[in-house]
């Protein structure tokens, strides 16, 4: 899994060449197209000022959103040139398109550390139908390509698959930290190893948990889709969120966990509301005893003590999925309990990795993101390795 980055390249096949990198800055924005948090193009400041540095001529990037093919003012990369603007402390010239005769001359006229933001990949269908002729006209603008958006490596699209045909590709420092952590968690892990994971449905998650049972010492399961195991097992749910067409397919992951003899960690108390709003009457119920008409919205306070004594000894720890509906305040205590002993556990010296999305969320609203070994920028595309599937915008950068 080892891929050759940026600082494979000699110095001297940097300096005044054009490099095309792919960087994710799908960014939040408001109603007033304001970012809300520029975490993602802090993450793509090290290669980019290390490319820089190197005399390099910058092309940059990246969809935003999902335009369908079609132009949306409102999707627009343009916040995202003004804020990298201020954080390099330097102008970042910005293109009407990613293509075209305009693009190219602009892409030509590039002097050594100088920049060029492309528009929104994803005003064209071209980029996620991975067309050869979009990604020959991506390639055409740059010398060296560098992919550096670990969130959209899963997805073979022009930008992240089909250009490294045409191109020396490489990894930039974001994606090779993501292959350093996803990787030694599952050819070399420390032991013992916990996996943590949650989330609504276990549909998504099938693969990734009956990888993760040949690998882990314990598997902690939390969320709604605890309750299609619970189902499985004869155990009343009330009206809490079942997969009912899962239901043999949990039924087997409970048999190969035994099989096993891997620990498979469920709730033994919840937190249940009688409907799912914010403003809910709530009770905490021991795991049999959910009322009818109630649902499981969070784990109860027995289960994360539970849940913290699982995790407290290890020494390598993956975490994807909320424990409960954390967004709302009310729900969102199992969460914030297990972010905390996931903290705790780093402290004592283990390696903790945060599966992107819902879990990096939850992590950043417990104010511990500083505490964990790594967040991943990709929950699809860490969910994906875990699972052990080859990601495309991986397999096409060149090995060491």
């Amino acid at each position: 899994m080892a891929k050759k980055t940026v600082a494979d390249i000699p110095d001297k096949e940097l300096k005044g060449k054009r490099v095309f990198v792919r960087c994710d800055f799908n960014v939040p924005l408001d109603d007033k197209q304001n970012i809300t948090s520029d975490k993602r193009i802090q993450a793509a400041l090290p290669t980019i000022k290390y490319l820089i540095d190197k005399g390099a001529r910058l092309i940059l990037a990246s969809h935003l959103g999902r335009p369908k093919g079609e132009v949306k003012k409102e999707l627009s990369l343009a916040p995202v040139q003004k804020k990298l603007s201020e954080l390099l402390g330097k102008p970042v010239a910005m293109a009407g398109d990613c293509v075209g005769d305009e693009v190219s001359k602009q892409a030509a006229a590039l002097k050594d550390g100088e920049i060029l933001l492309l528009e929104n990949l994803r005003f064209h269908k071209a980029e996620t139908k991975n067309d050869p002729a979009f990604a020959k006209q991506l390639a055409s603008l740059a010398d060296i390509y560098v992919s550096d958006a670990f969130g959209t490596v899963h997805r073979a699209h022009a930008s992240t698959e089909g250009i490294a045909k045409n191109l020396p590709a490489y990894a930039g420092f974001l994606i090779e930290k993501e292959l350093k952590f996803l990787g030694e968690a599952l050819t070399e892990p420390k032991k013992p190893f916990v996996a943590i994971i949650g989330g609504a449905k276990i549909s998504g998650k099938l693969e990734v948990l009956k990888s993760l049972l040949d690998k882990v010492d314990t598997l902690i399961v939390g969320g709604g889709m605890a309750y299609t195991f619970f189902k499985a097992r004869g155990v009343p749910v009330g009206n809490s969120l079942v997969e009912d067409d899962l239901i043999n397919d949990a039924k087997e992951i409970l048999k190969a966990a035994i099989d096993k003899d891997v620990p498979f960690l469920l709730p033994i108390d919840h937190v249940v509301a009688d409907k799912f709003d914010a403003n809910a009457n709530t009770q905490i119920v021991p795991r049999t005893t959910i009322p009818k008409g109630w649902m499981g919205v969070d784990i109860g306070p027995d289960t994360i003590i539970k849940f913290t004594n699982a995790i407290k000894d290890a020494k390598t720890i993956v975490w994807n999925g909320p424990m409960g509906v954390f967004e709302m305040e009310k729900f969102a205590k199992g969460t914030l309990g297990i972010a905390q002993a996931v903290a705790k556990a780093t402290a004592n010296g283990a390696v903790s990795i945060i599966g992107g999305g819902d879990s990096a969320s939850a992590v950043k609203k417990a104010g511990l993101a500083d505490k964990m070994s790594h967040i991943s920028t990709g929950g699809g595309a860490s969910l994906e390795f875990l699972e052990g599937k080859v990601l495309p915008g991986i397999a096409v950068l060149q090995d060491k």
